[in-house]
Order: structure tokens, then sequence, then C-alpha cells
């Protein structure tokens, strides 16, 4: 749609402008830094960073109900750099003009209702919201649009050039940082540091393929955090994890999309999403807050973060239910199926402490909650999910796990809902589908298939004496026909199949 044909209350607003001033903001001292630099830690206590806008009071004299407007008419606009999260740009990056903006292809992801079986199983209603839809089939890549489009702000205007792209992942980051520092040729190398022999071969083939220097190291994602981190104090690199404030600011794009696709009611959604670095869970707060602080949303929704007792760091923390007694202490992680959640030391957790507590102010004790849950329920949900109509990968099963556990727990009242966080495409996680199917889950796992969730392949061949294709041989018409005959009474026998009448 043109801009001409927009209605002319809304014609200049579609298009959004330069505006706003933004700084790092430090959790721990409260100071403020500019952004004309690559900062991940504050320079004064080292504490993580957030994104703010010092000019935020200027959004708030729009109202909510046209900024609800203006977002649903842009989804209607023909331009690259508003096609992804920058539609919602006065809320993710108003300093960056839209010639700034990297476009993969990235959000707007679909929310697919579960169908009934599904739903009675849990009891209650809820979606997937398939993040495995972006580009590098993850949720990655709304924190890297965001966290490139900013690298390319600064090339542009502060001259930076031969930028060392660097990240620590379990699989899901490396190939979307790959991915987008590929795009921007120009100036920009990328290098992944992974531990070895812990990312499915899937993920491994992504940042290889995308060009990336791909570094295995012994240890898990927390050694390679602290690997990385120690390169960007030293020298001149881009991190690209969840300690990049703009990686977390991309991110929030998630709840706006969330908000945008149930009409801007929220209310009664429990929106669940699993905890690994614990960046994801912050971006989802702080991106409906931001749309309650504006009245886009009248309400908050429910938050419910998910984690598997092989990895549970976030959830004990809460378990305790005094927060006068509550001390965050890493934990050692045993192997899980929820790879892309196998961290026992999220960097991300002072931001999720600071989010917590302001989301319960404003929306009441029961707000945000955590859940934990077992491998064997991670693996059972995701191929239950799947053989109902759904692409979710273990973390998605992870969800499922979750939600399905708060119902039973009466966490859920009668007239909530869930949007449940499918993190990344099913097929990054085939290897454990296969484990699970053909029974050979190495016993740390804990996980035992259900003979009513495996399926494997059958091979089906024709009677002895009747002839088979081979390949790059032809055969004659007669030996054909008795194959396709023989092999089709084959298989309709197999499927219990009876001869039309």
């Amino acid at each position: 749609m043109k801009i001409l044909d927009f209605p002319d209350f809304i014609r200049d607003r579609v298009v959004p402008q330069v505006s706003g001033t933004y700084v790092y903001r430090c959790l721990g001292c409260r100071g403020t830094f500019d952004v004309d630099r690559l900062l991940y830690t504050c320079p004064e206590c080292r504490s993580v960073l957030m994104i703010e806008d010092q000019e935020w009071d200027r959004l708030r004299r729009t109202p909510g109900s046209l900024w609800r407007r203006i977002f649903d008419y842009r989804a209607m606009i023909n331009e690259p750099a508003l096609k992804g999260i920058y539609r919602f740009h006065e809320l993710l990056g108003s300093i960056l003009p839209l010639d700034a903006v990297v476009y993969l292809g990235e959000g707007h992801t679909p929310v697919v209702r579960a169908n009934d079986r599904l739903k009675d199983y849990v009891g209650r209603p809820f979606f997937f919201k398939n993040d495995g839809q972006n580009p590098s089939a993850s949720f990655k890549d709304r924190g890297m649009a965001s966290a490139f489009s900013y690298l390319q702000y600064l090339m542009k205007t502060r001259g930076m050039r031969q930028v060392l792209a660097v990240c620590a992942s379990t699989g899901d980051t490396s190939a979307a940082a790959a991915l987008y520092a590929s795009y921007l040729v120009a100036g920009v190398r990328s290098a992944v540091l992974l531990p070895h022999g812990k990312v499915t071969p899937q993920q491994l083939g992504q940042p290889l393929g995308s060009g990336a220097r791909v570094i295995e190291i012994p240890g898990v994602f927390d050694d390679c955090m602290k690997i990385v981190e120690e390169l960007s104090e030293r020298y001149p690199v881009a991190l690209m994890n969840s300690k990049n404030a703009w990686r977390i600011l991309g991110q929030e794009s998630y709840s706006y999309e969330i908000a945008q696709a149930f009409d801007y009611d929220v209310e009664r959604l429990v929106v669940v999403v699993p905890i690994g670095n614990a960046g994801n869970i912050t971006a989802v707060m702080a991106g409906f807050l931001k749309l309650y602080d504006l009245g886009i949303i009248p309400a908050l929704p429910r938050i419910l973060g998910v984690q598997s007792e092989h990895a549970d760091p976030v959830y004990r923390y809460y378990e305790e239910t005094d927060p006068a007694k509550r001390v965050f202490k890493p934990v050692t992680v045993k192997p899980s199926v929820a790879q892309a959640a196998m961290i026992g030391n999220p960097v991300s957790m002072p931001r999720v402490i600071r989010l917590v507590e302001h989301f319960r102010d404003c929306a009441g004790g029961d707000a945000v909650q955590v859940v934990q849950v077992s491998e064997q329920e991670i693996m059972d949900a995701m191929l239950l999910a799947n053989r109902n109509g759904h692409i979710a990968c273990t973390q998605g099963g992870e969800c499922l796990a979750g939600f399905h556990r708060a119902v039973r727990e009466g966490r859920v009242p009668q007239g909530f809902a869930g949007v449940l966080d499918s993190t990344a495409h099913a097929l990054k996680f085939a290897g454990f589908q296969e484990k699970y199917f053909e029974d050979r889950f190495e016993p740390e796992f804990q996980v035992v298939p259900k003979e009513e969730l495996r399926n494997r392949p059958v091979l089906v061949r024709p009677p002895k004496g009747v002839p088979c294709p081979e390949p790059g041989k032809a055969m004659n018409p007669e030996d054909f026909r008795a194959f396709v005959t023989a092999t089709a009474e084959a298989v309709a026998s197999l499927l219990g199949l009876e001869a039309a009448r």
C-alpha cells in the first residue's frame, strides 16, 4: 500500500522519523553512558546494561489508541525496513534511520492455535508462536536484527572498520549472528565459540554455511561465554550475546507482535517462555511493560518462565518465597535436550530480578512465575505438539511441559489462554527426536521413550521373485508393472486397506 492511499490522520506517522536520546543504563550503579560506542558492561561497576530512551515521555503524548492504529497501518506498507521488527521503530530503536536497518525477513512469525486434542490434554486453550520461522530458524534473529542494525549505524556514523562480531552459543545464537554478519559484507567478520560436541549437527552447519569462523572448545556454554567476555574486554570486538543490550532490545518485538496478534487485549494471556541465558524472558517483560506504560495495552499478561531440572538456577532463585532471603547461585548443568536453555549462570539474571520486581508491582505477585520440568516431560511434550500440527523445538516442548504443569498445579485460572514460545524450528533438534524413536538416549538425559510416541520407518519390499528398480538401470514395462502391483498390495496390507468395490 502506498503512502498516498493512507488516511490523512495517519499518513505522516506511518514512516517513522529519527527521534529520542538513547543511553546505556547500568542496573547496578544506575549510571548512564552514551551509546556512540559498543558497551556490554558498566565501565564503573561491571554490571549489565539496558538501553533507555531518555526522551521516552514524548511517546506518552500520543494516545495508546493512536499507537495501535500506527502499528496496524504500518503492517500494510511496502517498506522493507518496516516489514520486520522495526514496525515498532519508536519502541526499539528510534535513533536509527531506516537506511541503517538490516532486514532479512525476521519477525511477525505466526501464532498457531492448538487443536482440540492438545487443548484438552493441557486443560486450557493455547497457541504456539513459531519463532522457528525466522530466517535462521530461531528467535535469535530478532535480537540480531537490532544489534546488527545498530552496528551498521555505528559503521556509517562513526567510521568503524573491520569489525569482528563474536559470540558464544549453544547453536541458535551462532547461526543468527553468522547469518546477519554475512549480509553486512563490507567490514564485518564473524567468529563463534561453541561447546565441543554439545551443538546439534544442524545448528553447527548454519554458521559454517554462512562463512563464520567456528571455534569449538571443551566445556559447556557457560565456559564459552567466559571466553568471549574476556575477548570483549581486551580486544575491539562486537559481542553478539545477550550481554549486548541491543540484542535484548530487539527481542522485545516478540511481545509487541503478541499484543498486535490479539488486538492488544492480553490481560487473560499467559506468555510462556523457556529460560536459558535469561535474555528472552527479560525482553518479553520489558516489551509488555513499555506497551502498558504507553497505554497501548490496558493490562499486562502473565509471564511463565520454564526451566529443565538439569539447568534451573532461575527456578531455584524464585523457589525461595521470601524476597529478602533470595540469593542467586549458579548451578552446574547436566545434559539437556533443551540445549539452548542449558545454561547454569545466565548473564541476564540482574535484568530478570529488576524486571520481575517491576512487573509484579504493576500486575500483582502472580504475574511472573517460574516452573521446573523434567527432561522426560520436555521430550514427550515436543513430540506430542508436533504430532498435532506444530513444528516445536525442544524449547517449545519445554514451554508446553511447563504450561501443562502450571495448569495442573492451579497456576492458570479458568478463562486464561497460553501463548507458548517455540524458539526454534523442530528440524534443528531432529537428532533428539531420532534418539527418542530409536531408544538410544544416554542415561544422563533420563529419558525413556513412550511407545505411543515413537515412530520409525518401515521398509516394504515386494515378494521374492518380483524385480525391484535399481539406480541407473531401466526396467522393462512388464517388470515395472509387476513391481508396482506387488508393492502396492504390500503397502495396502500394512495400512489395513481394503480394495474398493
